[in-house]
């Protein structure tokens, strides 16, 4: 095989940064895009002419596992972040996130394993830990499924090691704390406070603001999944790509409301609140496994660092042409 690469998820938030940066690093990519009829290649869309020209576009659907198998022909190695991801969405319509995650995960390892494939990373969340019963969270903490969003990423996890134990599948679990930045769905807390002051909004419509996150901004998401992706001792692993640092969601607020310079008023609003036994309170990243295996470290950690990240992620998100893509006024589940 050649050295060529295929991300699924490719025309999402992080598979578009990660299909843009090993472009750029001079890797050979194919990217997984969902099929659909007004040809949308999603984030792809957006890429610099002189990335995507160098991208090979393949349109499936990763529940079906002939589409997976005739994309994931010729390519030597795979990193599958195709799913989805909506915690909200995932408590009225939970047979799609089986039929995404588990089921499209499951067809992503067996054709990787009749086809050979090199080296297969396949992306976790730190959702599947559930509410830190300690921190920071190391990848041995408990799995605890509190939506069914996270109960399907567990399945797709335990899916991908299966085949690493019973076929010795070269499969490496990557789990990404919180990440945010440039073209992030506005389902998502950061670019929902962003988008709403930047629309001049006077009230910020939020969920809970108490749960603490380890939010990493998308440039080390994407140097953990290329790091990650050059090891050859980490077969079968788990391995947390975080920042290390923890913040609440209040004080998220108001570092966006700093970095906006804005006088806007936080309220509350029901549909946005989790059931209480569903919300994760807690989440802190032990991302010391990674540096023990490779050279990653987080460039945007502390709160300088987030500081940085907010400012690059706010100056993406009011530029006219990228903030007129969201529907600022309507609660995205």
């Amino acid at each position: 095989m050649k050295d060529k690469i295929l991300v699924t998820g490719a025309d999402g938030f992080i598979g578009s940064h990660l299909v843009e940066e090993l472009v750029r690093n001079g890797r050979k990519v194919k990217a997984f895009v969902y099929y659909n009829s007004f040809n949308s290649w999603g984030w792809l869309d957006t890429l610099p002419q002189e990335v995507i020209k160098e991208v090979e576009v393949f349109s499936g659907d990763i529940r079906d596992p002939f589409g997976v198998r005739e994309a994931m022909t010729g390519c030597s190695s795979v990193m599958h972040l195709a799913a989805l991801i909506a915690i909200p969405y995932s408590y009225h319509s939970p047979a799609t996130y089986v039929d995404t995650n588990v089921n499209g995960t499951l067809n992503v390892m067996e054709a990787a394993r009749r086809l050979g494939v090199e080296r297969v990373l396949h992306t976790s969340t730190s959702e599947v830990y559930g509410s830190a019963q300690y921190v920071p969270i190391d990848e041995k903490h408990p799995f605890v499924g509190q939506s069914p969003y996270s109960a399907s990423k567990i399945g797709a996890d335990q899916i991908a090691y299966s085949y690493y134990s019973s076929f010795n599948l070269p499969v490496t679990i990557v789990r990404p704390f919180n990440t945010y930045g440039p073209r992030q769905s506005n389902r998502a807390v950061i670019p929902t406070i962003i988008t709403q002051v930047a629309s001049g909004a006077k009230e910020v419509k939020l969920g809970a603001l108490t749960p603490t996150r380890d939010f990493n901004y998308v440039v080390d998401t994407v140097k953990g999944f290329t790091t990650i992706e050059k090891l050859t001792n980490c077969s079968g692993e788990h391995i947390n790509v975080g920042s290390g640092f923890e913040i609440s969601i209040q004080d998220t607020v108001q570092m966006i409301i700093d970095v906006m310079g804005a006088k806007v008023s936080i309220v509350g609003e029901e549909e946005r609140m989790r059931p209480e036994k569903s919300e994760v309170q807690r989440l802190h990243a032990c991302n010391k496994k990674i540096k023990s295996l490779s050279n990653w470290e987080p460039q945007f950690s502390g709160v300088n660092g987030m500081r940085k990240g907010i400012e690059k992620t706010v100056e993406w998100f009011t530029n006219t042409d990228n903030l007129k893509k969201y529907k600022t006024n309507i609660y995205n589940i």
